[in-house]
């Protein structure tokens, strides 16, 4: 019999549940490809030692969901627009003191066993414990912002997924960036969404009034020649 991690236990809570094949498994992951759900440990019995572990002893970054480790989708044009958009996202809030800011690499928990990492994320001080840098790998801490820039291997239902989880967790704000038809899809915290063409102007809103990005200006990335 296979565990899964139950979201509304602790980490250490493990509840038993009915055997799933592997199609059933990766259907209720949204649909995603096998090569990205790691065997070792076997799903349903990772925990978050095991995503710290695969970081720090194989460079290999893992989101924890009931209990599977799930690679993140990565990219080369991705990662270019994640760097881009977390510059101009820094500017502005080193500039106005807003909080922080992590890239790819930075794990939230979402729930207990709930482990996601954005492509980039913004925190205000008013979220951070203590109003300082969090010390553990996987602070206690929800961000107000969460852009995730789409790859390859994301699927349609995996990012629904990840919209409604972050939503369900407090995330005030949603910028899903797709490098491929140069669109960014804005989801607000009562889940209206909208989007945004290379033609537009993406803005902060509630989360970071007075910040703009021209999107033209960031799909320009893409572009660059030497």
């Amino acid at each position: 019999m296979s565990t899964v991690v139950d979201e509304k236990s602790t980490i250490d809570e493990v509840a038993p549940t009915v055997v799933r094949n592997l199609q059933q498994l990766l259907d209720d992951l949204g649909g995603i490809p096998a090569f990205r759900v790691s065997l070792t440990p076997p799903p349903g019995l990772a925990t978050e030692a095991d995503v710290i572990a695969m970081e720090a002893n194989h460079n290999r970054l893992f989101e924890l969901i009931e209990g599977v480790l799930v690679e993140k989708g990565m990219g080369y044009r991705e990662s270019m627009l994640a760097v881009a958009i977390a510059a101009y996202l820094r500017e502005f809030v080193l500039s106005h003191k807003l909080g922080l800011l992590t890239g790819a690499d930075g794990f939230y928990r979402l729930f207990p066993g709930l482990i996601r990492i954005p492509d980039v994320a913004y925190a205000s001080w008013d979220r951070i414990p203590g109003r300082k840098v969090p010390e553990s790998p996987i602070p206690n801490l929800i961000p107000d912002l969460a852009v995730e820039v789409l790859s390859e291997s994301n699927t349609k239902k995996e990012m629904e997924r990840k919209r409604k989880e972050y939503l369900e967790a407090g995330v005030r704000l949603i910028w899903l960036v797709d490098p491929k038809r140069r669109t960014v899809t804005v989801i607000q915290a009562d889940g209206s969404k909208s989007v945004l063409d290379a033609t537009k102007t993406l803005d902060g809103g509630d989360v970071l009034p007075g910040f703009s990005l021209k999107l033209q200006e960031l799909f320009a990335e893409l572009d660059r020649q030497g």
